[in-house]
């Protein structure tokens, strides 16, 4: 497992994202997988710089890969406002006239990655679990 401490700033997502495709790469995880983890970490790490976190730079959060044999799990943790986006509403997709305001499209984004998205709130953190699971060699 590999855990990382973060600053709540764009650049600190980034070098995340970039932490992720090394682990992935060092242990073997498909190119393609790769991309919709980082996609979906991206889109989670910026979320909280920007909305949990409010922009304040002062402010932390983790985040931990572990890759077993059959899966990559990522979880991030910050200390803001309590914030479920599994309970989020599914982006309307047919929206065809526009009407919609803009956003949501992260949430959308990780839910097409990742196999599972669990939320907690564990001790005032958010707690947010990203599950891919792999492919067998065999199949």
């Amino acid at each position: 497992m590999k855990t990382l401490e973060l600053q709540a700033i764009p650049e600190e997502v980034m070098r995340c994202v970039d932490q992720l495709r090394a682990y992935g790469r060092e242990h073997g995880i498909d190119e393609k997988v790769l991309f919709g983890l980082s996609l979906a970490l991206e889109e989670c790490g910026a979320n909280i710089v920007h909305h949990a976190c409010g922009g304040q730079a002062q402010e932390k959060f983790r985040v931990s890969f572990l890759r077993t044999d059959d899966t990559v799990v990522i979880e991030i943790r910050d200390c803001g406002p309590a914030f479920d986006p599994t309970s989020a509403a599914a982006r309307d997709l047919d929206d065809a006239h526009g009407e919609r305001p803009p956003g949501g499209w992260g949430i959308h984004l990780v839910r097409h990655y990742m196999d599972e998205v669990h939320y907690a709130r564990v001790g005032g953190e958010n707690v947010l679990r990203l599950v891919k699971r792999l492919q067998s060699a065999t199949t």
